[in-house]
């Protein structure tokens, strides 16, 4: 699609600033637009009267959500744009420094990735959100409750304190109040106890949605070895819509699994790569280390790369990359919705 004008826009919670810029680069306009439906038709309709716009959207996944959703409704051609960094800025930093920034980012070709898919994807994405927080209170309750058993009376503390922590949650959920000495601690536990119940069925419901949502969106991810539904829920989450990933070493790089030339005189190495998306990268982390175990052609290559000098962290790499490759084919291969 052909465009004329480059929007680049900095969205905050209350409002976005737009900033519109020509072919050339050179500042046409500013607007600054409330951050609701209103505001987003009113800049719409700013744009069209520039030209042909095309729109660089800093935080189209957080503040800039609800705009990015309606620009690509209204048909637009629609970019994300990380926030600039520090050296970029110059001066300073105010909301039309970085608009502008964003626009000219569009305007210099930089190869800036579509928006995440919504939909399905996002609500997978909610789904990620609520199981990951449900998994870490329940920790922290549990956690809590050990505490608070330190320092329990002797005879209550010798019968829960061996118990594992979903029994001890059950246990302490159930307790009755035996005389007014304990009343707070008892009520406490308690307490705890009945909490820590809640999250896990919080947890549990959110994984089945989830598993729910990948059977529909992409069940095959589901029968590649290491790959239960939080880690395929990830993977569909962080890669987004098909069309967006260009290329497998732009996948790679947003899985953080490219590797970064460390090489100095004659030692010739490569080491970590600490970009991308971090939640992908644990999520190909955690299948890498599942098919090491249980999958004999990943086992079979693991032993190949550790035979010829690799270190167990750079062959797990290795495998990581070899991931990222096998699931950038099946993510735009198959046809998901």
């Amino acid at each position: 699609m052909f465009w004329t004008v480059a929007i680049g826009v900095d969205t905050h919670k209350d409002r976005h600033v737009a900033v519109a810029c020509d072919r050339l680069g050179a500042q046409v306009d500013t607007v600054a637009v409330p951050a609701t439906a209103v505001g987003y038709l009113a800049l719409w309709r700013w744009a069209l009267s520039l030209g042909t716009p095309a729109f660089a959207i800093e935080g189209s996944g957080s503040y800039g959500a609800g705009l990015a959703r309606f620009l690509l409704a209204a048909d637009a051609r629609v970019f994300e744009c990380e926030r600039p960094r520090r050296r970029e800025r110059g001066r300073g930093k105010t909301d039309l420094i970085d608009a502008r920034l964003a626009a000219r980012r569009l305007v210099n070709g930089d190869r800036l990735a579509r928006p995440r898919g919504h939909g399905a994807r996002e609500d997978l994405r909610l789904l990620l959100l609520e199981h990951r927080s449900a998994v870490q209170a329940h920790t922290a309750t549990l956690n809590q409750l050990h505490a608070v058993l330190l320092t329990a009376p002797d005879q209550l503390r010798q019968r829960l304190q061996p118990l594992p922590g979903p029994k001890l949650a059950a246990h302490c959920a159930r307790l009755r109040q035996p005389n007014a000495d304990t009343a707070v601690l008892v009520g406490v536990l308690r307490r705890l106890g009945r909490r820590a119940h809640t999250l896990a069925q919080q947890r549990d419901t959110a994984a089945h949605e989830l598993e729910q949502v990948v059977n529909e969106l992409h069940p095959q991810l589901l029968d590649e070895c290491g790959v239960g539904p939080l880690g395929a829920a990830q993977l569909l989450v962080s890669s987004g819509d098909p069309t967006r990933m260009t290329s497998e070493p732009g996948f790679a790089a947003l899985a953080g699994t490219s590797p970064v030339d460390a090489s100095s005189g004659r030692q010739q190495r490569h080491r970590l790569n600490r970009g991308g998306d971090r939640q992908l990268n644990r999520t190909l982390h955690t299948i890498a280390i599942h098919r090491i175990r249980h999958h004999p052609p990943t086992r079979d290559y693991y032993t190949r790369l550790t035979t010829r000098g690799k270190t167990p962290r750079e062959a797990r790499r290795c495998i990581k990359r070899a991931l990222a490759r096998h699931f950038y084919r099946q993510l735009t291969t198959t046809n998901t919705t």
